[in-house]
């Protein structure tokens, strides 16, 4: 007979056995391991999605901070699964559940640190200043030349006031004609309605909220990369093509080449878009 327990009863019950934790991999660990097995670089996928290598690098080490936001957090790992072949529904929520609580401040800095790029100056229109003064110099030439002529009937009628032989002097009074100015053109409706069929026209306003824009000329500079603001717009132009990317576009109303777009976009939703001139397509 043994003193104290049994050797059975130092054995651990299964009640005792915590359950086995679930070995699922993080949205950035996803996201890398289904590039490497597409055969991706970071390279490609940033040049896929146009998410800059760093941030590429920073997600996949689940480091969200460098994306300037929660809402730009899920627009990027939107992108970057479909880039890689991965449904994006699932890892979407998944990071809301681990970082739903905990939104990250968006940066003063710039959010994709694009390089800025000077603007070109404009050169002056000599068209419409020579058009203007064509049009000031017939207008001072038939102000003259009616000036002359009602001077010259005035006189005539003066020397002509009282005829010989007639008890009453005959007299006139002409009414003055004044010549009706030029009606002036109604403004338009649109800052773009009149845009030049040369060039490539692109309006982007933000009237139902606030939403991030890339736009992007035909050499692929940065045009701009920012947040649009509720209530604000931007006008950008090119000689051939404009890419844009929009971070909400359910939020921003699109004018191109002086016609509204108009696409249903869903709160939220990243578009991709390119314009030339003509009609607007997007590519």
């Amino acid at each position: 007979m043994s003193i104290g327990n049994s050797p059975e009863d130092d054995r651990p019950s299964e009640d005792r056995i915590p359950p086995a934790i679930e070995d699922r991999p993080t949205v950035g660990r996803a996201l890398q391991q289904a590039r490497i097995a597409a055969g991706l670089t970071v390279d490609e996928v940033s040049q896929t999605t146009r998410v800059r290598v760093p941030i590429v690098h920073a997600i996949e080490q689940d480091d969200f901070s460098r994306c300037g936001g929660d809402v730009y957090a899920r627009g990027h790992i939107g992108m970057l699964a479909r880039a890689v072949g991965l449904d994006p529904a699932p890892l979407l929520a998944q990071y809301g559940a681990e970082h739903g609580a905990q939104p990250t401040p968006t940066p003063a800095t710039p959010l994709f640190e694009a390089e800025r790029i000077r603007s070109e100056p404009r050169r002056p229109n000599w068209t419409a200043a020579m058009v203007a003064a064509i049009v000031a110099v017939v207008a001072f030439v038939g102000y003259t030349a009616f000036s002359g002529s009602g001077g010259g009937s005035g006189k005539q009628q003066a020397a002509e006031g009282a005829t010989p032989g007639s008890g009453k002097p005959t007299t006139s009074s002409p009414t003055p004609t004044t010549k009706p100015s030029d009606p002036k053109p109604a403004p338009s409706d649109s800052a773009i309605a009149a845009a030049p069929r040369d060039k490539v026209t692109v309006k982007i306003s933000a009237p139902d909220g606030r939403s991030w824009i890339s736009a992007k000329d035909h050499n692929g500079r940065v045009m701009y990369d920012g947040v649009l603001e509720q209530g604000k717009s931007k006008t950008f132009q090119d000689s051939k093509k404009i890419d844009l990317v929009l971070g909400d576009a359910g939020a921003i109303r699109l004018f191109v080449n002086g016609k509204q777009i108009k696409d249903e976009f869903q709160p939220g939703q990243v578009a991709r878009l390119s314009y030339t001139k003509g009609d607007p397509e997007a590519g």
